[in-house]
């Protein structure tokens, strides 16, 4: 049977800052994130069951996606743990605000790498991330591909 790719496309508004950078992005600001997700496998051939014909339920792929990033990310700010940005982290919490502490500068590239290992670890054993790609904004974005890594 021939390896069929299909996407999934997400959003999510997010905020972050990126400490130490040398322009307009260390201020605190957002984003209306759109996340594509790609996933490559073969088709069920099996009439009998329930998802013939799919490589993978699309809501299969959607409650992975949406615990794992939408939820998480959605109208949160993200700033790397390892910044003095911890303390301004902390005040937003104790506000009530949603933060995110991350391991990484929270960049778009960074952020799809991150995305794709939570991603990866999720998906049936017979199904491969192929791809993401996180646009930013309307002219930039971030891809990852199976291929490269």
């Amino acid at each position: 049977m021939s390896k069929i790719r299909i996407t999934k496309q997400f959003t999510f508004e997010t905020g972050h800052a990126l400490y130490g950078y040398d322009g307009k992005c260390r201020n605190v600001h957002g984003h209306s994130y759109k996340l594509s997700v790609t996933v490559i496998g073969e088709p069920i051939s099996d009439s009998s069951h329930v998802k013939y014909g799919m490589v993978i339920d699309f809501s299969d792929l959607k409650k992975i996606v949406n615990r794992e990033i939408v939820d998480v990310f959605d109208h949160a700010t993200v700033f790397n743990k390892n910044t003095p940005h911890v303390e301004l982290a902390k005040e937003l919490s104790d506000r009530g605000h949603s933060v995110l502490l991350v391991d990484y500068q929270p960049t778009s590239e960074m952020m799809v790498i991150d995305f794709a290992a939570k991603i990866k670890s999720l998906l049936p054993k017979n199904i491969k991330l192929h791809s993401l790609r996180l646009q930013e904004t309307a002219t930039s974005y971030a891809e990852w591909f199976a291929s490269d890594n």
